[in-house]
């Protein structure tokens, strides 16, 4: 029991090392693409490339002045930040990285629990941060950001189901809630080939929910002054959008574990092929941000339960009915 508690604190330290350090280099990424192909250089003057970036923005933030409005609710004012960074940090327990290595003997899986249910938890972990945007908009007594906070809640509500139902294919497919037994399961042909319209449907929905463009109502600026988060600052700010980035390091993981094979790939160990496809996603997601402007809030919705809702409904029976067929 001893042996087993040290392996699981030793895998505990290098998943959130490895993955902090992955999301806090996401910003300087996000920022380069952006800029290289919207013609301009991007940050460029800490250190070299500007690979220091990430830091002195951290720096930036942990110096800058705490300010909270006068008729804020307080404790869920200092809360909603801290859901926002703890949610997502929890998922990455159930993030299977790849299968297995030896080790002095002994098989050490590449990742911290597979519990029998693990997608549900997911998805659970995955609405209860929202929460983070919700309650933060709310609780900071501004108009713009109890609007964001609004907006922020029916995004959720709406694109959840679709997200949920586009998961039901992969797990009927399967035969299994379990993340890992999804990844053996593609051991032969990834979900993408069986259920290409759920890989569809989870990537759209996965984008809204994560707040990108061309779905980030809560936080647009032209009309909305920067959202729910309009009254954060210093720290605060600071990890609502490390919570968002890290959000979008699980949903690359997640698009790689449920429709592109997860580990699974030639040559290369199943680790190295779990991160490449996972940073293609992310990069994807970069990728259309700067590619499509943002939709009115009517036809973000419009999107959800005229389109997308319907399609995931009719896609779930016609795998029904070809898993019953063959």
């Amino acid at each position: 029991m001893l042996e087993l508690m040290v392996i699981t604190m030793i895998k505990t330290v290098i998943v959130l090392t490895v993955c902090m350090l992955v999301v806090t280099y996401l910003t300087l990424a996000e920022r380069k693409i952006l800029g290289f192909i919207q013609l301009r250089h991007g940050p460029n003057r800490v250190g070299y490339w500007g690979l220091l970036q990430p830091f002195a923005d951290g720096i930036k933030l942990l110096l800058k002045e705490e300010f909270v409005p006068l008729n804020a609710q307080r404790p869920i004012f200092y809360i909603a930040p801290i859901i926002s960074i703890a949610c997502p940090m929890v998922m990455l327990a159930l993030i299977p990285f790849g299968d297995s290595i030896t080790i002095l003997g002994r098989e050490i899986t590449l990742y911290l629990a597979n519990p029998d249910v693990g997608i549900l938890i997911i998805l659970g972990l995955g609405t209860l941060g929202a929460y983070g945007c919700v309650l933060g908009g709310w609780s900071s007594g501004n108009k713009y950001g109890y609007t964001g906070g609004l907006r922020g809640a029916a995004i959720i509500i709406s694109y959840e189901l679709s997200m949920a139902f586009a998961v039901i294919c992969v797990v009927m497919i399967a035969g299994s809630l379990s993340l890992v037994d999804i990844v053996h399961a593609q051991a032969g042909l990834w979900n993408i080939v069986y259920a290409p319209v759920a890989f569809i449907i989870f990537i759209i929905s996965g984008l809204a929910e994560l707040n990108r463009t061309p779905f980030d109502m809560p936080e647009a600026e032209a009309e909305l002054c920067c959202g729910y988060n309009v009254e954060y600052s210093s720290m605060k700010f600071a990890l609502f959008f490390f919570g968002e980035y890290t959000h979008l390091f699980i949903f690359g993981c997640l698009v790689t574990t449920l429709f592109l094979g997860g580990w699974h790939g030639p040559f290369l160990p199943g680790v190295v092929w779990f991160f490449i496809k996972t940073l293609l996603v992310v990069f994807f997601c970069i990728w259309q941000r700067a590619t499509f402007p943002r939709l009115r809030y009517d036809q973000v919705m419009k999107l959800e339960w005229k389109f997308l809702m319907p399609l995931a409904i009719v896609n779930i029976l016609v795998t029904a009915l070809v898993m019953a067929v063959y």
